[in-house]
């Protein structure tokens, strides 16, 4: 399964599990991801928001908040599974 790195995690909120991530590529709802935790895992992007406004589409340069299945720290890598 070809992989890119997009993006790292900024900040967790860790009471409420959201990943705040700087995307250096886009990212669509929809999309499978690996975050590189301690423990990596998988995930498909559920939802996205910005400035707390859902959004359906990222770009490179955003930041953007999303529900995470596991937990991440600060400078976790994003890879887009394609």
């Amino acid at each position: 399964m070809p992989e890119k790195e997009i993006g790292k995690v900024t900040h967790f909120f860790d009471r409420i599990s959201v990943a705040v991530l700087r995307l250096t590529d886009g990212l669509k709802v929809g999309e499978k991801i690996r975050i590189e935790a301690s423990e990596p895992f998988v995930q498909t992007v559920t939802s996205m928001q910005v400035e707390h406004k859902p959004i359906n589409e990222a770009k490179a340069g955003d930041d953007v908040g999303m529900k995470t299945d596991k937990p991440c720290k600060e400078g976790d890598k994003v890879i887009k599974l394609t």
